[in-house]
């Protein structure tokens, strides 16, 4: 396989199980002058396990400013390079951002190898609708992640997010504020030994007593569809209409009044009305 000079392969790598590389990616890395990658110690293993001897260079988000100009000169020379990630398809929540748009004022051409991603393999088997978000990495700080939370829980489609196993149960409370009606698929260690799939309405799901461990993809349903409402009502409006009906009337009766005038979930009026008087806006 003869490989384009002044080019930059991005090449997916397998996320766990080492079969789940392309043939196509094995001779773009065989091929290749130079590998980029995130930890020469993990892709080590992986080029030996395909048997291929190649130069290894470190690139990852603490040295990627000061590598990049080296990386360019080297593509200018005529050698090719490959970039892959410690596992998966890089680029997504991983560093090379820097390297791309460089390589795109140099007028170098990028290719894409297709192959393995954590993101399109948990959304293949949610069953949820095809329109989704991939977020990555949220926010490890309460209130950095509600800020983070709230405009997303508007939005009709699914939503992907990355979490470490420590953080889980963090997450899994505020998904339960911002999320209620939705249904949430765990996908724990995709095509590794101890592969696990966790699937839970989010109002239903139970926090872990023992954490799990490995790598997790969240996968948040989109609105069903008797929901939709929730997205397009003037929230100035019911939060007004909250205000003036609780100086009056229980939480209860404020919740039936508005869900009946206004054809909203009670669930979601209810929630606005707990929002309303933790603020003391009344």
């Amino acid at each position: 396989m003869k490989l384009l000079i002044n080019t930059l392969y991005i090449v997916s790598t397998p996320i766990g199980n080492l079969d789940d590389i392309t043939l196509r990616a094995v001779k773009v890395l065989s091929n290749s002058d130079i590998v980029l990658c995130e930890d020469t110690r993990h892709s080590i293993k992986l080029l030996n396990n395909l048997k291929i001897k190649k130069k290894l260079i470190s690139y990852h988000k603490f040295n990627e400013k000061k590598q990049t100009p080296i990386i360019i000169e080297y593509i200018k020379q005529g050698k090719i390079l490959s970039l892959i990630s410690d596992a998966g398809t890089p680029l997504l929540s991983d560093p090379g951002k820097t390297l791309i748009n460089e390589c795109v004022k140099n007028l170098i051409d990028i290719r894409p190898i297709p192959g393995v991603s954590s993101i399109t393999a948990s959304m293949s088997i949610t069953g949820f609708k095809d329109q989704f978000l991939f977020y990555g990495f949220l926010p490890k700080t309460d209130n950095e992640l509600e800020k983070a939370l709230k405009p997303l829980s508007y939005l009709p489609f699914s939503i992907i997010f990355f979490s470490s196993s420590l953080k889980l149960n963090f997450y899994l409370k505020k998904f339960k504020k911002f999320f209620s009606g939705r249904k949430i698929l765990i996908a724990r260690e995709i095509s590794k030994l101890h592969e696990t799939f966790y699937r839970e309405d989010i109002d239903n799901i139970k926090i872990f007593d023992t954490p799990l461990k490995g790598e997790l993809t969240l996968v948040i349903s989109g609105i069903m569809s008797k929901n939709l409402k929730q997205i397009t009502f003037d929230n100035k409006k019911i939060i007004n209409m909250i205000k003036k009906n609780l100086i009056k009337y229980s939480i209860k009766d404020t919740v039936e009044l508005i869900s009946k005038s206004e054809k909203i979930s009670k669930k979601l009026i209810y929630n606005l009305c707990l929002k309303t008087k933790n603020e003391k806006n009344i």
